[in-house]
C-alpha cells in the first residue's frame, strides 16, 4: 500500500505486478474500496501486467472530504497517483460509479488513456428523478449510517441467487459497505448527482474499450452495456453469466479472464 497527496488531501492505493509491465489502472465503485479489483489484479499481475488499485476519496483508506465531491476531482486524482508513480498512459477501468469516473478521466486526460474497461455501467447524465433520488440517499446516508441501506441493496449489488450461494461476495461486499464512511458516501452521490453525459467523450474514443457486464445485473443492465457497444462499435462486449451489478466479486475467474485477455492482446 501506499499514500500521496492531492491538494492536502491524503489517498491510498496498492500495487501488483512489474513496474516493466502494462500500466492497468482500476477503479471501484459506490460504496466500495480498492479491495473490490484484487482478484482481478492478482490475475493481471500473474500475466505481467503493473496494477494500479486507488481508493477514490471518502473510501477505503483514503480520507473523507466531506460537502460534494465532483466527478472531474476523482478523476484528477487519479491522474495525480499516475504522474506519482510516473505512468505517461493507462488502461483504465472502472465498474459502476468508477466506470462513469473512467470515462470522465478519457473526456479531461484522453492523452493518459491507452484503452478503457467500462464494468457494469452506463453513459448517460443523471434524470432529473435520480438527481433527486442521489441527493435524497445522501442525507440518508449522512443520518442513518450505510448498514440499513447495505442490507438494503444487497439483493441488487450481487445477483440474488448469489446472497447465499456465493456468500464470500456477499460477505466482502457488505464489509466494504458497511464500512464506508457517510460523509464521503454523500459527497461522492452529490458530485455523482450533477455528472457529464459521455455520449460524446465514448463517440470520439479510438482507443481499444471493453465492455463488462453481469448478466442479471438490475443497476446497469445488459442493455446499458449494448448502449454503449453503439457508440464504441469497435468495443468488445463480455457479458458474466451467474452475476449481477459485480461480476468481479460474483465471478472473479470469468472476469479476470476477459480483462487478462483484453490487455495482453493490446500489443
Amino acid at each position: 500500500m501506499g499514500t500521496y497527496e492531492v491538494d492536502g488531501v491524503k489517498l491510498a492505493y496498492e500495487e501488483w505486478g512489474p513496474e516493466d509491465g502494462v500500466p492497468v489502472v482500476l477503479v471501484h465503485g459506490h460504496p466500495f474500496d480498492r479491495s473490490l479489483w484484487r482478484a482481478q489484479a492478482q490475475r493481471l499481475a500473474g500475466a505481467g501486467c503493473r496494477v494500479v488499485l486507488p481508493d477514490l476519496r471518502g473510501y477505503g483508506e483514503s480520507q473523507v472530504v466531506p460537502g460534494r465531491t465532483p466527478f472531474p476531482v476523482f478523476a484528477g486524482d487519479v491522474v495525480a497517483l499516475l504522474d506519482r508513480l510516473g505512468i505517461a498512459r493507462a488502461v483504465v477501468g472502472g465498474v459502476s460509479m468508477g466506470g462513469q469516473i473512467t470515462m470522465e478521466l478519457r473526456r479531461l486526460y484522453p492523452e493518459r488513456v491507452r484503452a478503457l474497461v467500462l464494468a457494469d455501467t452506463s453513459y448517460p447524465a443523471e434524470t432529473a428523478e435520480g438527481r433527486a433520488g442521489r441527493l435524497a440517499l445522501a442525507e440518508r446516508l449522512l443520518a442513518e449510517g450505510m448498514g440499513g441501506y447495505a442490507d438494503e441493496v444487497i439483493g441488487k449489488m450481487v445477483a440474488p441467487y448469489n446472497v447465499e450461494a456465493r456468500p464470500e461476495a456477499t460477505a466482502h461486499v457488505l464489509r466494504m459497505m458497511r464500512a464506508t464512511d457517510p460523509e464521503g458516501a454523500a459527497a461522492a452521490l452529490r458530485g455523482r448527482a450533477d455528472r457529464e453525459d459521455y455520449e460524446a467523450t465514448l463517440a470520439g474514443v479510438t482507443e481499444p474499450v471493453l465492455i463488462v457486464v453481469g448478466a442479471d445485473d438490475a443497476f446497469t443492465t445488459v442493455a446499458d452495456a449494448e448502449a454503449i457497444r453503439r457508440l464504441v462499435p469497435h468495443a468488445t462486449l463480455t457479458v458474466i453469466d451467474g452475476a449481477g451489478h459485480l461480476p468481479h466479486l460474483e465471478q472473479p475467474e470469468e472476469t479476470g479472464r476477459a480483462l487478462v485477455e483484453f490487455v495482453t492482446g493490446l500489443g
